[in-house]
């Protein structure tokens, strides 16, 4: 291993706000906000803000997964959160999430608004509240929780480690490299050898599980998360490959991917949703 510069750790831990890298500017060691600003809210039900980073992917994927069976009760409105600005340190995004992470979801068509922060509660709660996209056998919606929650526990490893040192730390290292990529290639292989026998995450049915894993490992195996494919030599792990072939073909994947995306090729952004109409005729 090569000879990184060494570290001494002060005493007491002090706040550099200059050391952080690309995105030292929406970090910070406390949270609350940091100005006064009321979210918008749209004629819709539910109240989405959020960006298309993968945990934004899984809701607006959600929501247009509902729509496309038929449930016209899970209209949304989606509002482009731009967390380069800070807008999710906005008193109005802290009141929706404390934790100021998108994606956050208010739902108005309760008696009183219920708000549902982190990506892996909105999913559940769509879920149960529309009756899609998760098992009600016991053991069944239990194996479907079980990789949901892999997903949630597993995730920050792939953005906040491998992501973030391979991708955008100020400087590469060797050995946080070598460490997080030993274990998103564990994951990999952990995802390849489930889905090797079965269709699913969860078995023959798509589920929630899929959609919350889909963002971060299925771009991931189709190279379009940070640029790392050949890196982790992502071909090895054909059954997530087909896997994330047949979940990326969907029409309500299509569309929510699309959702909250202010980058990439023109035809793949829409930056704020409030109806169906608001996509391409063609999508």
């Amino acid at each position: 291993m090569s000879n990184d510069k060494q570290y001494e750790p002060p005493k007491v831990w002090t706040w550099d706000a200059e050391s952080g890298g690309k995105f030292a500017n929406i970090n910070r060691p406390i949270a609350g906000p940091t100005h006064d600003k009321d979210l918008p809210i749209g004629k819709q039900p539910h109240q989405l803000y959020s960006l298309a980073t993968p945990n934004g992917v899984k809701a607006t994927v959600m929501f247009e997964e509902l729509l496309e069976l038929g449930y016209s009760d899970a209209e949304y409105d989606a509002w482009l959160i731009n967390i380069g600005e800070g807008d999710q340190f906005s008193s109005g995004f802290v009141e929706a999430n404390p934790n100021s992470k998108i994606p956050a979801l208010v739902d108005h068509s309760t008696d009183v608004p219920t708000r549902v922060f982190e990506s892996g509660s909105i999913l559940l709660y769509l879920a149960e509240k529309f009756g899609a996209f998760l098992p009600t056998e016991r053991s069944q919606r239990t194996e479907a929780l079980n990789w949901l929650f892999w997903q949630m526990g597993s995730a920050p490893y792939l953005g906040g480690g491998f992501g973030h040192f391979y991708a955008y730390a100020p400087e590469k290292f060797e050995y946080p490299i070598n460490r997080f990529a030993m274990e998103v290639k564990r994951q990999l292989d952990v995802l390849n050898r489930n889905l090797a026998e079965r269709e699913f995450m969860a078995g023959a049915d798509y589920s929630i599980a899929d959609i919350a894993i889909y963002p971060w490992y299925g771009l991931m195996v189709e190279g379009n998360l940070y640029s790392a494919g050949e890196f982790l030599s992502v071909h090895e792990y054909t059954h997530v490959q087909r896997w994330a072939s047949t979940v990326a073909a969907r029409a309500g994947v299509k569309r929510g991917r699309m959702v909250n995306r202010v980058w990439g090729e023109a035809s793949e952004q829409l930056a704020e949703r409030h109806a169906a109409s608001d996509f391409p005729a063609q999508v």
